[in-house]
């Protein structure tokens, strides 16, 4: 079967990208109810959706041209990570290429960008882990504490990281660690390094990996560093100020998840008004009865708005503009809307709503995971209240 490819000099009238939406939903087509099930079933990696995407060059949207990719805005990468979730996929198997790109792309040397950017968009690398998050630091990323020493023409990497997604299915990493101790630095933003690791390389050479079972199928792990040794090649950028590079990987991931929630809002919508309409009770559809419409209703004015609200961060990202305080807002907006509409379609659907063959309640598990990651709901109202009202920090 002919796949979709993004023309590379495809321009667009509004930032709607009608066209990308309707081949995504083709592609997904072939990727339907059973596939998912059988993936979440067995806890296996879609790869053969993964693929799918690469070959049609939707995971390279951010890729310049130059490299082989379509050279597109993040409005594009959003448009497709929400049509895939509203089609009841999930693109939290291969969406953090796109968010992760950032880092690379604005960052990078030439030579990093010309070594690894045309096989990242062609499928023969993926770029797919990002290493931050470590058990005892949460949230509170100044206070990790894996360490990358220098040593001659390398760095010598020990530490940890937790919640690392989709690292077995990974060639490459970008990695955040400490290059300086956070008692050595005058700001705790100070000292970290980023750095494109070859997994490949570094699972030889003491890095490992160890899944975590988790309530819904996100291939997340534990990666342990030992004394890994890595050329010192790998950094991006300058030693030290990594903190500010990684920003941009994590403002692009906040608002593309809040983008796969309005995809899976829809879904939730959308399932729930038809079987609404369809399901007769008592003699008449029970979508007669304001009862079950009315919540219906509301969970879609609730993404409507939440839409908005991700649009304004997209765009604001695109135009080089600060966006942190908006990504956050749209990622609170967009996952809290799409699980108060995830739970009206389990109360409509009653028993049915909870049958695996339904695809409700697998999706209603994978959407609850954006209250908490990548950033937890009470993170991002400190975040508002601190850096938008000026209030005082509460910690």
């Amino acid at each position: 079967m002919a796949t979709f490819k993004i023309p590379q000099m495809m321009t667009y009238v509004d930032d709607n990208y009608d066209e990308i939406r309707d081949a995504v939903r083709k592609l997904c087509s072939r990727f339907g109810g059973e596939y998912w099930r059988e993936m979440d079933r067995e806890r296996r990696y879609p790869t053969d959706f993964v693929s799918a995407l690469t070959d049609s060059g939707f995971l390279s949207v951010l890729i310049p041209e130059e490299y082989g990719g379509a050279g597109l805005e993040l409005s594009a990468a959003s448009a497709i990570l929400e049509e895939i979730h509203r089609s009841g996929g999930n693109g939290g198997a291969c969406h953090a290429q796109m968010y992760t790109m950032g880092t690379l792309l604005r960052h990078g040397s030439a030579e990093q960008k010309e070594n690894f950017l045309p096989k990242i968009a062609t499928g023969d690398l993926r770029l797919q882990a990002f290493g931050v998050t470590e058990p005892t630091s949460g949230t509170d990323t100044t206070r990790i504490t894996t360490f990358a020493r220098r040593a001659g023409k390398e760095y010598i990497v020990s530490g940890q990281k937790i919640w690392t997604s989709r690292a077995e299915h990974s060639d490459l990493m970008i990695l955040l660690a400490r290059t300086e101790k956070r008692e050595d630095v005058v700001k705790p933003s100070r000292g970290l390094s980023v750095f494109l690791i070859d997994m490949r390389e570094a699972l030889k050479r003491g890095m490992s990996i160890r899944p975590i079972r988790t309530m819904l199928n996100h291939s997340t792990t534990e990666v342990f560093f030992d004394e890994v040794p890595i050329p010192s090649d790998c950094l991006i950028g300058e030693e030290g100020k990594g903190f500010t590079y990684i920003m941009d990987g994590m403002n692009a991931e906040r608002a593309l998840i809040a983008s796969e929630c309005i995809g899976d809002g829809r879904f939730f919508i959308d399932r729930a008004a038809k079987y609404a309409t369809d399901r007769s009770v008592f003699g008449r559809s029970i979508g007669q009865n304001q009862g079950v419409q009315f919540p219906i209703a509301r969970a879609h004015i609730e993404i409507e708005a939440a839409a908005e609200m991700v649009k304004k961060s997209v765009a604001l990202f695109d135009a080089g503009k600060p966006c942190g305080s908006e990504v956050n807002m749209a990622k609170m907006l967009a996952s809290e809307a799409s699980w108060r509409a995830a739970d009206t379609c389990v109360q409509v659907h009653g028993g049915f709503g909870f049958a695996e063959e339904y695809d409700i309640e697998r999706k209603f598990r994978e959407t609850r995971l954006y209250q908490v990651a990548p950033i937890s709901t009470n993170l991002i109202l400190s975040h508002v209240a601190t850096h938008v009202l000026g209030m005082p920090k509460s910690f």
